[in-house]
């Protein structure tokens, strides 16, 4: 399935001169949709994984249902803030200041193979800060994938692991 063709481009968002690239088509197309989890399935199953961690938020989405096709469970890294009890964090540098991530300090044991989530990989900072903060934890990080890849931001070079994406631009 040529799944390009459920994501919409919306042009000047979130600020004028970017082109979003919108994957709301695909979520509300069951068929596309499921394609899009079996795909991913098949990316991410030879990394045998334990656990998938999704990024905020949108990762989200894409995490969980891959999460229940592959049997392995689901964990969240956040924004500060946003997660309840202990955490632990990782900050990181942006283009212009700095962010926090976080999770639980329970969220993963130490060994844990765990492969890495999000909807699209553009410059790669996020992605890259998940994967160190999931290491500082002690897992044992073996992938990442997403369902977008925006090839001409170069993000895949931040990234020290596997990583596969189902549609480039």
């Amino acid at each position: 399935m040529d799944l390009k063709k459920y994501i919409r481009d919306v042009p000047d968002f979130p600020k004028p001169g970017i082109l979003f690239r919108d994957i709301s088509p695909m979520l509300a197309d069951k068929d596309a949709w499921r394609a899009a989890i079996k795909a991913l399935a098949e990316l991410v199953r030879p990394h045998k994984p334990d656990l998938l961690a999704g990024i905020e938020s949108r990762g989200f989405l894409v995490t969980a249902p891959l999460a229940l096709e592959l049997g392995c469970g689901f964990m969240m890294v956040r924004k500060r803030g946003k997660l309840p009890g202990a955490t632990i964090q990782h900050t990181y540098e942006l283009e212009y200041g700095s962010d926090t991530i976080e999770i639980q300090d329970d969220a993963v044991k130490k060994g844990r193979r765990v492969v890495v989530l999000d909807d699209v990989l553009a410059t790669g900072g996020t992605l890259a800060a998940a994967i160190t903060l999931l290491r500082k934890a002690g897992a044992e990080v073996r992938g990442a994938a997403c369902i977008i890849e925006l090839t001409f931001l170069e993000g895949r070079k931040r990234v020290d692991l596997p990583f596969g994406a189902l549609v480039q631009y």
